[in-house]
């Protein structure tokens, strides 16, 4: 046993010796290299903090908002989506606080302080009614924290991949999870994002032209607040209100879903009266990618029926 802990211990100096003082490798890229979303955005000051985002779309057309999850940013989460609906929507994708290029805030928060800041974005690009917000993964909590506290602010809300309660079993063994893991990211994201990495270019979801800017974007991450969001994921729960929420709402699924279990995601669903369901078979966490077509005929399909 001394001998397995030795064996251990020195793989663990090796590790640490080895992100301290070895060479900085990138995975190899091939061929011509670019970004997936040539969408020019600017930042705005909500408080004293600066918010990134990103508008495209004809102006004077109903206005969809694309809130994007924990861990990926906005061009992240909807570089495929956003030009399936860019011809005929005012397309507004905000990069929530800690991801992508908006300010990294110390300290503990919650989804509706999050979803107060989308209120502020909003208000400086001067949009005082959205048509729909689309909430994806954590965007989704976001979507009904903004819903439930300004009401009258957007007509419809489209849930993808999400949940009223996303940990309702394990809790503190998810809870240990998260702060082992960000033990490790203190020392090193790579590991992390080399793992997310291989996944997302093996399984096709982001086009090798576009490896460069998936492998840089994941390492654009605090490794203290990528977890802060994650805190915020596990204490969120709107089971109270969520019956509340006083629009139209189309909720998601994907069915073998491994991030936020299918499960969780039909109890939003029947927490909402009249809430409209799809479920895409087949398909996980990363539907958004995977199935964006699906995900922008079931947007429309909904904005038509509801807009009637």
């Amino acid at each position: 046993m001394r001998r397995f802990g030795r064996i251990i211990g020195l793989l663990g100096l090796g590790w640490l010796a080895w992100r301290m003082l070895g060479p900085e490798r990138t995975p190899a890229a091939g061929g011509v290299q670019e970004r997936p979303l040539l969408v020019p955005g600017r930042t705005v000051f909500v408080g004293r903090q600066e918010l990134f985002v990103r508008e495209t779309g004809p102006v004077g057309a109903p206005v969809i908002v694309l809130v994007h999850g924990w861990s990926f940013d906005g061009e992240m989460t909807y570089h495929r989506l956003v030009p399936l609906l860019a011809d005929r929507y005012r397309v507004i994708l905000p990069d929530m606080r800690n991801h992508g290029k908006s300010d990294r805030l110390r300290g503990r928060f919650e989804i509706e302080d999050v979803a107060d800041d989308l209120a502020g974005v909003l208000d400086a690009i001067g949009v005082s009614r959205v048509d729909t917000i689309v909430g994806y993964s954590m965007g989704g909590m976001v979507a009904q924290a903004f819903a439930r506290r300004y009401p009258g602010r957007c007509d419809r809300l489209v849930l993808g991949a999400t949940a009223a309660y996303a940990i309702p079993r394990m809790r503190a063994a998810a809870k240990v999870a998260f702060v082992l893991a960000r033990a490790v990211a203190r020392v090193s994201t790579k590991e992390s994002a080399i793992i997310t990495y291989q996944i997302v270019m093996r399984t096709g979801l982001v086009e090798q032209r576009h490896g460069r800017w998936l492998w840089d974007s994941l390492m654009n991450r605090d490794a203290t607040l990528f977890y802060e969001s994650g805190f915020a994921v596990w204490r969120f729960d709107s089971r109270a209100w969520a019956a509340g929420l006083g629009v139209p709402v189309l909720v998601i699924i994907p069915s073998i879903d491994r991030v936020i279990a299918a499960d969780a995601q039909r109890e939003l669903a029947g927490l909402i009266p009249d809430a409209r369901v799809i479920e895409m078979e087949g398909t996980g966490h990363e539907a958004v990618l995977a199935r964006p077509d699906d995900i922008a005929q079931a947007i429309e399909s909904f904005i038509v029926e509801t807009s009637a």
